[in-house]
């Protein structure tokens, strides 16, 4: 367990772990290149190092210490049979993209997470790959792992997703690329690209379009050398928020990627009427970024639904903790996703956020917070979910009394270090 009491304000100039998204992708597209990838900036967390691990059980050579990778690429067909059943860990990106690439290996393979994973739906992924021939089976048809694939020839497809997710998406299109023909996938709303602008980066064509994405199959990918690997905006996400809610904040943090399909939580800071500013915009590797600064602001309520859900769905949780200290209401809606993320994020979110006086009130798809709220410290737990422990701790940066935290080490999954950053940039910290 941390434990934690309120600061009195928040300064300096921060950096932020590499984005998690982007880090498992250079991982995977560098042992499927042809030739030698270099990645810094990795985040070497939990989730993250899954990913090597399964593509080192795999044959593909890779080094890693600390934020610092070299893959030693073999080819699309390069993979080795593994030995063993391939542990994905905690990471659903893990196990749902990977999905997508042994459907179209030589070979067999079965997929296994931790007691998280094997909740989360895994038919959403394994049905559309069906759709493409692939053989794939598991616990109730396919829904829950362990998942089982024996890899081969399958075909192209055009694929209407009933969700906007970037694992289906991008699962379908990693198995497209050695499917027959052609594979288009079509979605609700605009998911993260992170998969698309990458392929480019390896020399794959990719036709991306308002509605979807296109790509041809039978292409190789080509190491480009170098990955740079920026901040991830989720993880900045947290100290955004408690930059805006401690009062007399002031805070820089610096590198961080700004894709527009990840940026819902700054729009959503600005619309609840928070000091936020982007400064030193610029693109590395295809990606946008720039270094984010925000103050301490006099907040007020929103609605936050629609189009915005998939650019933030991941920063729900801790939007959470920003509406409390909003005046007036914040309703979130179309975010059934919650429900199927490392826990159901919206009963954990009401119920441990509820501990410590967050007005949340759950909706079907969402919640309602009602603002201004005086938090106390409370006992709060993490589930095991890293996002749920991060934002039990922000709120507790402007709690009366002390904040338990158990299962703290969750945070490791995506934030390595989550709390020794706290410690620099706070004043009058314990913890």
């Amino acid at each position: 367990m941390i434990k934690m009491k309120a600061i009195h304000k928040i300064k300096g100039e921060v950096t932020v772990p590499g984005d998690k998204s982007i880090s498992h992708r250079g991982v995977m597209l560098s042992s499927l290149a042809e030739g030698i990838t270099k990645i810094d900036g990795f985040l070497p967390g939990a989730d993250c190092l899954s990913t090597i691990s399964c593509f080192r059980k795999m044959g593909i050579q890779i080094e890693q210490e600390g934020d610092r990778v070299t893959v030693h690429g073999k080819g699309w067909f390069g993979l080795e049979e593994p030995s063993d059943i391939l542990d994905v860990g905690n990471s659903g990106t893990t196990i749902r993209l990977m999905m997508g690439i042994l459907s179209t290996q030589p070979f067999h393979s079965i997929l296994i997470g931790d007691s998280s994973i094997g909740r989360r739906p895994m038919r959403r992924v394994a049905n559309p790959l069906r759709k493409m021939e692939a053989k794939i089976d598991g616990r109730l048809n396919g829904e829950y792992t362990p998942i089982a694939i024996r890899g081969g020839n399958i075909k192209g497809m055009e694929y209407h997703s009933p969700v906007s997710s970037a694992q289906v998406k991008s699962s379908i299109l990693l198995a497209g690329l050695q499917a027959e023909g052609e594979t288009t996938v079509y979605e609700p709303e605009k998911s993260r690209d992170h998969t698309e602008r990458m392929l480019t980066s390896f020399g794959v064509e990719v036709d991306s379009f308002p509605e979807g994405v296109r790509i041809q199959g039978g292409q190789r990918l080509i190491s480009p050398g170098e990955i740079h690997v920026p901040g991830d905006i989720s993880s900045a996400a947290f100290l955004m928020v408690a930059a805006a809610i401690v009062p007399g904040s002031h805070l820089i943090i610096k590198n961080v990627g700004v894709n527009p399909t990840r940026t819902g939580i700054i729009d959503v800071m600005k619309a609840m009427g928070a000091s936020l500013e982007l400064l030193n915009e610029r693109e590395v590797n295809g990606e946008p970024v720039a270094d984010i600064e925000v103050k301490y602001s006099s907040l007020h309520g929103t609605e936050i639904g629609g189009e915005l859900i998939p650019r933030l769905i991941d920063e729900v949780p801790i939007i959470a903790v920003l509406a409390s200290q909003a005046e007036g209401k914040t309703v979130i809606r179309d975010a059934a996703e919650l429900k199927v993320k490392e826990t159901n994020r919206i009963d954990t979110v009401v119920g441990e956020l509820g501990k410590m006086n967050v007005h949340v009130t759950p909706t079907e798809d969402g919640m309602i917070i009602m603002g201004k709220s005086s938090l106390r410290g409370a006992i709060c737990n993490s589930h095991g979910d890293h996002r749920i422990g991060m934002s039990i701790a922000i709120a507790g940066l402007i709690g009366e009394g002390e904040t338990g935290i158990e299962n703290a080490e969750s945070i490791n999954v995506s934030f390595p270090g989550f709390f020794s950053i706290l410690q620099d940039i706070s004043e009058s910290t314990s913890f």
